[in-house]
């Protein structure tokens, strides 16, 4: 077959000429109908517009509606890490009010990385998403590059919601208020001394979750006597328990991770050491993911509603009046951390 009859019989993606001609209308009318400008067509056009586009299986140009309507039919979602079921709720969350508003959600992983975050908002900022919604917990490292993307993408007319301060509306997670119902629900079970498996200093949910359980603790009683840093992932969970067991964790002692994940990790670590999750040494974690309910023994842990949060976040970025709802977070005290010492 020769080239110019492969040019020929080769399928062709229809334009938004070919849809301008079947409809016999003017190139700027099509346009107006199928990439969502403003200016009113006669409804007799559109329907020759919109049928022609059908049978010749023609797709909008996505960026050409979103210079037509200077927005795009897309809320982007920022995460840490898209494996951390703590997103995965909040994305669900997302999710379901992108259905109900006919949008949908782009997802993109920051990895926690200051520079990568701000590279990310830089690039979404030309597909001009309806709002930005920045979920992943950042460090107070004073990088101002997350923040000048943000600036720049309310300039242009979109809306950014942040879990936490940042954005021009924030979704409240009261993280030290959970944790420090977490500390004194503890002392109150006989705990005296605990471990606390925490991400880095500076990174605001993992500061605000230890710092509360630190207080809650200590005002019923016990102290907080290491506390060692690492990162969200269960690998990290692991690897902190395994540190403090190979220094000695005395029978007794409970392990507050910062998240359920960490706390499984630790879990796993405690079991390899072959010490007994519970009776020896208490775990207690964060978030009440689903997993903390199917491991054995089940976890004490903080209920967040997340599913409900990132719906939050979704509203926040589409709505033109909005308020947080109260958000109870409420601890579950499970077999992972028994009673001791005559407490009830």
């Amino acid at each position: 077959m020769t080239a110019e009859l492969q040019r020929r019989t080769r399928p062709t993606t229809p334009t938004l000429h070919d849809v301008a001609r079947a409809a016999g209308v003017s190139l700027a009318t099509a346009s107006r109908v199928l990439n969502g400008s403003e200016r009113k067509v006669a409804e007799s056009f559109r329907e020759r517009v919109e049928r022609a586009a059908s049978e010749l299986g023609y797709t909008a140009n996505a960026s050409a509606q979103a210079t037509a309507r200077g927005t795009s039919a897309v809320i982007a979602l920022l995460v840490a890490d898209i494996a951390d079921p703590y997103f995965g709720l909040v994305a669900s969350g997302v999710a379901r009010g992108a259905d109900e508003h006919g949008l949908i959600v782009t997802v993109a992983i920051t990895e926690r990385d200051p520079e990568r975050e701000a590279r990310i908002l830089r690039a979404m900022r030309g597909q001009r998403p309806r709002g930005v919604i920045l979920a992943a917990s950042r460090a107070d490292d004073g990088d101002d590059s997350t923040a000048d993307e943000l600036a720049g993408f309310r300039a242009l007319g979109g809306r950014t919601v942040t879990f936490g301060p940042g954005g021009e509306r924030s979704v409240v997670i009261d993280n030290r208020g959970g944790a420090e119902k977490l500390g004194r629900e503890m002392a109150s079970l006989g705990y005296r001394r605990a471990i606390g498996l925490a991400a880095a200093e500076g990174v605001r949910t993992s500061d605000d979750r230890l710092a509360g359980f630190t207080a809650g603790f200590e005002a019923g009683g016990g102290e907080v006597v290491r506390v060692l840093r690492g990162t969200f992932e269960r690998e990290s969970g692991a690897q902190l328990m395994t540190a403090a067991l190979g220094d000695g964790v005395p029978t007794g002692t409970i392990v507050f991770g910062l998240s359920d994940v960490v706390a499984i990790g630790a879990m796993t670590a405690i079991r390899d050491a072959g010490r007994t999750v519970g009776a020896d040494i208490a775990v207690c974690g964060f978030d009440d993911v689903p997993a903390s309910r199917d491991v054995t023994p089940r976890l004490t842990t903080v209920r967040v509603p997340l599913t409900d949060l990132g719906y939050q976040a979704f509203r926040a970025a589409v709505d033109v009046e909005w308020t947080q709802p109260d958000a109870e977070l409420e601890v579950f005290v499970r077999d992972s951390t028994p009673p001791i010492g005559g407490a009830s």
